[in-house]
């Protein structure tokens, strides 16, 4: 369920939204020069794509063409810094909001040891009174 809140909240925010976007761009677009460069399937050159921008680059599939070559140079320079800067945020995102549920349970439960603190003294001053009342 955090996740999904989390979630939520992240696509709520307009520059969280427009990195998304930004990122899915830069993987759609790498996915189909792929295909039409070097004659990938369109999973092939997505995996290549995320395999490539997130620096794991497993050497299962390597650019041929001279073409895909060049464009790999390109796509890899201006993709690395978008894909770490969308993982870092999302991870900076998912922190905040785990650290923003912890002090509301936090807070929560200050909230209640001092309303049962509240409340055992106006028992107490209502036995008092009561007390007193028995008195007269």
């Amino acid at each position: 369920m955090f996740f999904i809140r989390t979630l939520l909240s992240f696509l709520k925010d307009d520059e969280y939204r427009d990195l998304l976007i930004t990122t899915l761009l830069i993987i759609l677009s790498g996915t189909v020069v792929y295909h039409y460069l070097e004659g990938w399937s369109y999973i092939d050159s997505f995996y290549f794509s995320v395999v490539t921008l997130t620096t794991i680059g497993y050497g299962d599939f390597s650019p041929q063409t001279d073409g895909g070559k060049l464009f790999t140079v390109l796509y890899i320079i201006v993709g690395i810094g978008m894909i770490l800067s969308f993982i870092n945020t999302i991870q900076h995102h998912y922190t905040y909001m785990k650290h923003k549920e912890k002090r509301e349970i936090l807070k929560n439960r200050a909230f209640l040891k001092s309303e049962e603190k509240l409340n055992a003294r106006i028992d107490k001053k209502v036995e008092e009174i009561m007390e007193e009342k028995k008195e007269h």
